[in-house]
């Protein structure tokens, strides 16, 4: 028998640094929802937004911080039928090879890890066809435990999620002193009954201290989404 799956607040509140975070949920309302989330420890990671553009959100800097690609990216896009979005560059490559026909695991495929040592943070990423409005693709290009330096991609398909089921993927465990790669996925419980919820879910269950924005969104509504950001990392 399968065991208890935990509520997708308490996950993330006992992850005392998640990093940042992909979630697809089905809200008890019936509707599918994206979510994205930021958190920082550093003075620049803390200094971002995640702000609008032309059928795109964007991770950018406060002020006039220069760019790293490491810190600053599109967040999600939506294009061609398709929405994607994950923490770094490669939700526009995954974009763009997938309006060149590839499948979705094609399309995520061959993607590396960060060059951020010691830690090496993996790159998370979920596509949605926004056609079939039932299908996600999670993947994650992540650094192996062992000595292997080539990335280990991992492809999850996720169907039919029933209203309150939600996945979730985190680039970072941590219990507030050691942090590690996060697990490859987890599937989570959510109460959230419509986008708005699921953004105040995520936000409260986030440590105030390091938390800078959470995005939730609806595939095909991506100009709709609502977003959060941390008062002090606002532009």
């Amino acid at each position: 028998m399968c065991g208890p799956v935990d509520q997708v607040h308490e996950v993330v509140t006992g992850n005392r640094y998640p990093g940042r975070g992909v979630l697809w949920a089905r809200t008890l309302s019936g509707a599918l929802c994206g979510a994205y989330f930021l958190t920082g420890r550093s003075a620049a990671s803390k200094a971002r937004a995640v702000r609008r553009g032309e059928g795109e959100l964007i991770v950018s800097p406060n002020g006039e911080s220069e760019h790293d690609p490491l810190r600053h990216y599109v967040a999600a896009r939506e294009r061609g039928g398709w929405l994607v979005f994950g923490n770094g560059e490669q939700v526009a490559v995954v974009s763009d090879r997938l309006q060149k026909a590839q499948s979705p695991v094609e399309a995520l495929g061959g993607l590396e890890y960060e060059p951020d040592p010691p830690i090496f943070t993996p790159r998370i990423t979920v596509v949605a066809d926004l056609r079939s409005g039932q299908e996600a693709w999670f993947g994650a290009a992540r650094r192996s435990r062992g000595g292997r330096t080539a990335a280990d991609v991992l492809t999850l398909a996720v169907r039919d999620l029933e209203p309150g089921d939600a996945v979730l993927m985190t680039t970072y465990r941590s219990d507030g002193h050691v942090v590690a790669t996060g697990e490859p996925f987890l599937e989570v419980q959510t109460d959230a009954a419509d986008q708005d919820e699921l953004l105040e879910e995520l936000w409260g269950a986030l440590a105030p201290e390091l938390r800078v924005a959470v995005a939730v969104f609806e595939p095909g509504r991506l100009a709709d989404a609502v977003i959060r950001h941390e008062v002090s990392s606002r532009g």
